[in-house]
Order: C-alpha cells, then structure tokens, then sequence
C-alpha cells in the first residue's frame, strides 16, 4: 500500500467516536490519513450519541456521520428519538441512516422492538432518499424482508457474513457488501470464500473500528488506518493488483453512499 497515491480508501463503517480512542483520538485519525484513509462514515448507535458523532466529524475532515440506531441498544431507544432523527437529518444530511438492522446473536434483545425501530428507520431513509447502513448479525434473511417491503435507495450490509445466496438478493436490492477484519483470519474459510467470489464491484472495505481486528492487529484494537492492509489482503486473496482493489471498492463506496 505504500506505492498508492494518498487519499485512495474509504472506510465505510468506522466508531471513531467509541470511548477506546479517546485517549489517542488525534493520533488515530492521522494514522488513517497518512494509510490513504481519507473518508470515514461514522454511524451512530443511539440517539445519546447523535452529538458525539457530530463533534467527531465536525473536528476531523473527511469524517461523514449517519444517524440510526442500532438494535443491540434498543433498552435505550425510545419511539421519541425517531422523531430526534428526522430532526437531525433536516440539521445535517448524512450518508446514510445507520447504524440500524437486526440482531439475532445477542441473547435476550427482544426481536419485535428490535423490528419496530429497524422498520421505522427505514421509513426514514425512504423519506429522505437516503442509503442505510446494515447490521445483520444472524439475521439476513429477516432484514432482506423487509428491504422488500419498505423500499430504500440502498446501502451497505456492514459486516456481511451471509450465504451466497444471501449475498446475490442484497446486490439484487442495490447494496454493497461490507468486508472488514474478519476475513482475514484462516479459520474464516466461508467469509474468505466470498470475499473471493462475489463480484468485486459489489464489495467496500471497513474497519468496524475499534472491533473485528483483521489477523495482523490479533486481539488488539482496530483502527481505521487498517483498511488500507484490508485492501492489500483482499487484492491477495484475489489474485489482483492492489491498487485497482482500492479504486474499485472506492468508488464502489461512494456509489453506496452517494459521495
């Protein structure tokens, strides 16, 4: 990666405002831009932290926020702070409505409000013709349903980890797929079979930082500077060189999120 021009990647799935970087926020920030990191979309969780993701990107260039609300916090979410969003989105247009979708990991996240504030965020995004940023841990098939009922401009399912056929029906719907740290690792050998298989115009990069470390952080923190070796290890991976594996998912990215 060290051969590539400046300014090249795009994180598409980046915490910059979680607690683990605020003892070296500066720093991390300019790790990413010097790894050609230039844009990072910082989604929010709640609508506590609505303001947190906003001094982030207010402070760091090229930090572009989406507010949503994601279902493993909904004992915070309450049917008032959809109506904080729509607020919000007049106050600054984001790239996209998110973090939102289903969890069917966790124990105990109770799935009918889990389904409302997906549902009603997505009532949101169509409104104001905005993309959607996916979480869909063990619930593809639930959050596919009704993407084909509440029609949305698209996005990118975060963290894909899905089957194959999975992977076609969210192209079919206009989204891009998120591959981040995960695929990495060895062991990963059905995450690795996509990321090797689905069409490249249809894959960007993510950190999920400070989560999903790719293998050569192990289990340490994640920070955004590493998509640029996610780059690389998807160009291995493929067989291809690394720099059209980096404008490929860029400007994969910017259709997804309408840059």
């Amino acid at each position: 990666m060290s051969r590539m021009n400046a300014h090249t990647l795009i994180d598409t799935h980046c915490h910059l405002d979680a607690v683990e970087f605020d003892a070296d926020r500066d720093a991390v920030y300019e790790r990413a831009r010097t790894a050609g990191v230039a844009i990072q979309a910082i989604p929010a969780v709640t609508q506590a932290n609505f303001a947190a993701v906003e001094a982030i990107c207010r402070r760091y260039p090229g930090c572009l926020p989406a507010w949503g609300m994601h279902p493993m916090y909904i004992d915070a979410h309450q049917t008032g702070h959809l109506a904080d969003l729509r607020r919000r989105i007049e106050t600054w247009r984001p790239v996209a409505i998110g973090e939102i979708g289903l969890d069917l990991f966790v124990p105990g996240l109770d799935f009918a409000t889990q389904e409302f504030f997906y549902v009603e965020q997505l009532k949101i995004a169509r409104d104001h013709d905005l993309p959607v940023l996916l979480h869909c841990r063990r619930a593809n098939d639930q959050i596919l349903k009704q993407l084909r009922l509440i029609g949305v401009k698209g996005g990118i399912a975060h963290a894909f980890s899905g089957s194959r056929q999975q992977a076609e029906a969210f192209i079919k719907l206009g989204f891009k797929l998120g591959f981040g740290g995960a695929f990495t690792w060895d062991r990963a050998t059905r995450l690795r079979s996509l990321a090797f298989e689905l069409p490249l115009e249809s894959i960007v990069l993510e950190t999920d930082s400070p989560d999903i470390p790719p293998t050569w952080v192990g289990k340490g923190r994640n920070e955004p500077a590493e998509v640029a070796g996610i780059a690389a290890a998807l160009a291995e991976l493929r067989g291809l060189d690394v720099a059209a594996v980096a404008r490929r998912t860029t400007a994969n990215a910017r259709e997804a999120l309408g840059l």
